[in-house]
């Protein structure tokens, strides 16, 4: 039986990050409404318990907002390794935590962690990635993320129901730590350097024996030589991607401020990139996971293990719905994934609060509670097969290569920034209106929708040089423009000069 390439192994021990970001997701929301979590700190306001919740998430958008430049400075594994260690020390206090201040420490330096390794771990794998299998191996995250998520809630189902002590809420997060260390060790041990990164380095023969560690045939690197030869705008610090004749000339082009995510040839994707990973925060997905027991609460399922165990149930059929939609992420176009799963997730959106709205959910009797509970799983089982698939790798692929690690930092900055706002907001929004929330959601996604239909082309199959210059060239539709403009000042030259002869004359192609 032949072993998979050894990039394969790289691209999923890399992305073990994503499983940590899930337990984190998956846990916090059961462990704040536990009995004994409320026995040891008192109830919570919604607001502390919005804070709480998402107090992870602002250290991660600042953290996340500069892991580019630490990415292009120390690498992509030792930028991951750290990453996973400051996690590690987070959930470790937050494990041993004492009262809400050490909580809320533990819960900061936790997102430190997040924002650096989540941040980092995308660029890795599509930079070791082939073009025809990059869709699925940077799936592979997303596939990891909704495994932790589920494994978070039966952690906690299973905590609740066999402990009446503070170890049913103490265990997750130390769960969390020890998982976040092994993750760090091996990734800083096992996992061989970005080559590309290498390469921008100047470190040819370092990058040379990581593509051999990788298992990339020369058929695969010479295809990437080759589209990088088609580019006819190469910007000094672009050779990350080409032959490189002096390393003291790239690493002195390679020195470029964070700035350079905006400037005019890169701004364009750097803010479609932004604005598409804020927006899949505002889907609501977020206040889905994170509020999970009490979106069941609130629907009719009054007990805390009842709401665990929906949860849990949803969690799972993310989970396994994930597994054929990230094989099929390199089937199904990124933009017809975005459209389609925009349209679904503001539709069930929009029936949810319509619902509400109208006063028909009753938590303790009627079909509209069921009908809700229904909707969250469709809402959820739609956003895993569309939007947790393609717009992260999308974000990240549609870079240009002097701005990939720090455009995408960027995107996912903006990502934790959303998320915070939904996080904080959520169960303050559902004390104060049952429906409100659920439209704002519904018209976020179909804001995206309209967005996408006009800015976002596709990027399905392609290399990341051949992403490069449909962008830097105008995409498809630009180049079919310019093609026809060029055919038809040949013909006006040539009807100009009075050769176009008779109706059905042989053209000059060499003019056209």
């Amino acid at each position: 039986m032949r072993l998979p390439a050894p990039y394969i192994f790289c691209s999923i021990l890399i992305s073990i990050g994503g499983l940590l970001f899930g337990l984190d997701t998956g846990c916090i929301g059961p462990i704040t409404t536990m009995p004994t979590f409320l026995d040891s700190f008192g109830p919570l306001s919604s607001t502390i318990h919005g804070i709480l919740v998402s107090s992870i998430l602002i250290p991660a958008s600042l953290t996340s907002f500069f892991a580019g430049n630490v990415a292009d400075r120390m690498g992509r594994i030792r930028t991951c390794s750290i990453g996973g260690l400051v996690f590690a020390v987070g959930t470790a206090l937050e494990a041993a935590a004492q009262n809400l201040a050490m909580l809320f420490v533990g819960r900061c330096i936790t997102g430190v962690g997040e924002g650096l390794f989540l941040s980092t771990l995308v660029v890795y794998v599509c930079e070791i990635a082939p073009a025809r299998q990059r869709g699925v191996l940077a799936s592979v995250q997303q596939l990891l993320v909704t495994m932790g998520i589920a494994v978070g809630y039966f952690v906690c189902y299973g905590t609740v129901r066999s402990s009446a002590t503070s170890f049913s809420w103490r265990f997750p997060f130390a769960l969390q730590s020890f998982l976040a260390f092994t993750y760090a060790v091996s990734a800083f041990f096992f996992l061989p350097e970005s080559p590309r990164w290498l390469k921008t380095k100047g470190r040819m023969d370092d990058s040379h024996d990581a593509w051999e560690k990788l298992g990339i045939a020369d058929a695969e690197r010479e295809k990437d030589e080759r589209s990088n030869q088609n580019l006819t705008v190469q910007e000094p610090e672009s050779l990350a991607l080409t032959p490189i004749r002096s390393r003291q000339s790239i690493h002195s082009a390679h020195q470029t401020s964070w700035l350079a995510v905006f400037a005019k040839d890169v701004r364009k994707r750097t803010f479609l990139g932004c604005f598409l990973m804020g927006m899949q925060q505002l889907s609501g997905i977020d206040g889905v996971l994170y509020y999970a027991p009490l979106l069941f609460q609130q629907a009719g399922l009054n007990s805390s293990t009842s709401s665990f165990l929906a949860s849990g149930v949803s969690a799972l059929l993310m989970f396994l719905i994930t597994i054929p939609a990230f094989i099929l992420a390199d089937k199904w176009g990124r933009r017809t994934s975005t459209l389609v799963g925009g349209i679904l997730l503001s539709s069930t959106m929009f029936l949810i609060g319509a619902l509400y709205a109208s006063g028909v959910v009753h938590g303790s009797h009627g079909a509209a509670r069921w009908i809700v509970i229904i909707l969250i799983y469709i809402f959820a089982l739609t956003y895993c097969t569309t939007w947790a698939v393609g717009i992260k790798i999308y974000a990240s692929e549609i870079q240009p290569p002097k701005t990939r690690a720090p455009a995408t930092s960027l995107a996912q900055s903006s990502n934790w920034v959303v998320n915070f706002v939904v996080a904080f907001t959520t169960p303050v929004f559902l004390q104060r209106s049952s429906s409100g929330i659920y439209f704002m959601f519904g018209a976020a996604s179909l804001l995206t929708v309209v967005v996408c239909a006009t800015e976002m082309p596709e990027t399905k199959g392609k290399t990341l040089e051949e992403i490069d210059g449909a962008f830097e060239h105008g995409g498809e539709d630009g180049q079919q423009k310019r093609s026809v403009g060029r055919r038809a000042v040949g013909l006006l030259r040539k009807w100009q000069r009075g050769r176009l002869g008779q109706r059905g004359a042989p053209v000059d192609n060499h003019e056209m």
